[in-house]
Parts: C-alpha cells; structure tokens; sequence
C-alpha cells in the first residue's frame, strides 16, 4: 500500500514547516536564509520542525471529521457541531501563536457565540485558510462525491463563506482524492475541469442552509457560479503556465501568490505537476517563494503525498515534524 492518507497528511505538514520561515520574505531574502532552493532544509529547532495554523487546522477538521463519522453517515448537521467545536478550541490555544489568519480568528470568536453558522462566517473572505485545511475531506473513506463536495464547502464555509473560497477547497479535496486513488498527472486537469463544470450551477444547500443570503448576489445560483468561474479561470492560468513550466523561477510569477483560495490552490498544483516524481523538490520548490509560502508548500506537499505515499518522505523528516503523533494516527486510520 503506498498509504496515501499519511502521505498527504505528512507531506502537507512538511510543507507546511518547510515555508513557515520564508512566509513574507522576497526571493533575496530567501536566498539569504536558505540558499540554493534544491537544497533547502527542514528547518528544526529544539528537534522540531514547527508547523504553523495550516496544519493544526487540518488536524481540527481531520479529528472533527472523525467525530462526525463515528455518530453516523456524515451530514451538514453531523460535521457542524464538533468541527465548530474544534475551530473554535483551536483559536484559544495557547499553541496558536503561529500569525494565524484573521479571517479565521474572526469567524472562530464569532462562531464561540453560538448561533447560526452562517451569520459568523466570513462571506467577503476568499483567503487560503479554508483550502489549506481542507486535504482531510480527500482523504476519508467513505463519502460519496455530494458528500465531499458538501464537506468541503461546509468547513470552508464555518470561516470564509466567499464562494471562491467554497469552490477552490471543493477542488482542492477533489484533487487529493483523485491523486489518491491513482489518477496520472496526465488526466488530472481535465478530470478538474469537469468537476468545476458540473459543479457551477450546484449551490448545496443541504449544507450551506441560507449562506448565499448573507452576500449580494440576485440568487443562490449566481452566488456560486461565481466561485467556479473564478476556479475555473485559475485552471486557465495553471494549464497556460505548464506548458512554459520554469523550475528555477519563482513559482507565484506563474500562477499567483497564493494569499487568496484559488491562487493558492492553482500555484501549490502547479509546483507538484512541475516536479511530480521529485517531493523534496516539491516542497522546496513551493516553500523557495516569494508569496503565502507556507500554505502553497503544504497545499503542494499535501498533493505530492497523496499521489505518492509515505514512502515518498525522509524519515528523518517525518522524525522532527511537529503534531507527527496525531498525523500518523489519522493517516492510519485513513489508510486501512
């Protein structure tokens, strides 16, 4: 078995930690710190390789999911509640303390209140802390595509409620899924294309309830095809910059910085299908630039690890990678 969830689950958290220093820095500055990006190091402190709020908000989600699940089939009603729960521990951790988004730590107090969800969610936020979060909704056995699709744009929804940001961490969940179960780099794209199409009109609302009122569009549907359109535009960027791919360029000049959903999405994907056979590189790569660093590394290493494995990281990597206790025991969990 290439153990696909805890290649995901790992490969994200490397990147993660891989891009925490280098977030806000230029490619000078980089270079300073780091030199040659091919050679870049895990950077470990006190045996650790620390991660920042992307991997312990997946670990939320992840361990929230698993809660879900264990009371029944999963639905909006069931994953609500303890993910909720989790976002909002999380957000009054003494352990968050890594330059969390705001949007998240808005929503988070907000959601502490109680209430209707929709009323705390962010809904003019497309920024990258709901898809950098979201690989746990590829990876669990046993959802349906309504399922997942749903889960995906519910946990977007408890914080960013933009609808660019709903789609980009249904794609996102989509892709690591797909990457999961064998799909070749070669099919990947195309297979992206069609699910952002036949999602376009799809506004779900056995999970989102009444979110597309709280924004200004005339109707459900136009909320959400705004979304896609914005996915789908990104998939445009993504294939044209493929096809001239530069390894020693920086990445975000190809498909964007990455501090929105969809950006971070496309230019984490791109570092993958640059380098898909090569994860140190991967992860190098993604982390060597001069956007939201850590969060395209982790989207980049989430991505390499589903494709490849477990096997497809160092040990000595996986030995000082902070949280590696619960990544491993999810990924099992995952895997068999």
């Amino acid at each position: 078995m290439k153990r696909a969830a805890t290649g995901a689950l790992l490969g994200l958290a490397i990147g993660d930690a891989m891009g925490f220093p280098t977030e806000f820095n230029d490619l000078a500055q980089i270079s300073a710190k780091c030199g040659p990006w091919r050679t870049m190091a895990l950077p470990v402190a006190s045996g650790r390789a620390y991660v920042t709020d992307d991997t312990q908000m997946t670990l939320a989600l992840g361990e929230g999911l698993v809660e879900a699940m264990a009371a029944g089939e999963l639905t909006a009603d069931r994953l609500e509640s303890p993910v909720r729960a989790r976002f909002v521990e999380w957000s009054r951790s003494p352990e968050n303390n890594r330059a969390p988004g705001m949007t998240c730590l808005r929503a988070c107090e907000a959601l502490s209140h109680g209430g209707a969800w929709q009323a705390a969610s962010q809904v003019a936020s497309k920024g990258c802390g709901a898809n950098m979060r979201v690989a746990p909704v590829g990876l669990i056995p046993g959802l349906d595509e309504d399922q997942r699709s749903g889960a995906a744009q519910l946990q977007s929804a408890l914080t960013h409620g933009h609808p660019t940001a709903l789609a980009a961490s249904d794609l996102t969940a989509y892709t690591i899924r797909l990457l999961a179960h064998g799909t070749g780099t070669a099919e990947l794209l195309p297979a992206l294309r069609d699910h952002a199409v036949r999602s376009r009109t799809v506004y779900r609302a056995d999970w989102l309830g009444d979110l597309a009122e709280y924004a200004h569009d005339p109707d459900r549907v136009s909320f959400i095809a705004r979304g896609w359109d914005e996915c789908l535009s990104v998939l445009d960027r993504l294939e044209a910059a493929l096809a001239v791919a530069d390894a020693e360029a920086d990445p975000c000049l190809a498909t964007g910085a990455g501090w929105i959903a969809e950006e971070a999405f496309a230019t984490g994907l791109y570092c993958f299908l640059m380098l898909p056979d090569e994860p140190r590189a991967v992860v190098r790569r993604a982390a060597y630039s001069s956007g939201d660093s850590d969060s395209i590394a982790a989207l980049a290493g989430a991505f390499a690890g589903a494709y490849l494995g477990a096997d497809a990281w160092p040990e000595e990597w996986v030995r000082d990678i902070e949280y590696r206790d619960r990544l491993l025991a999810l990924g099992a969990a995952w895997d068999e």
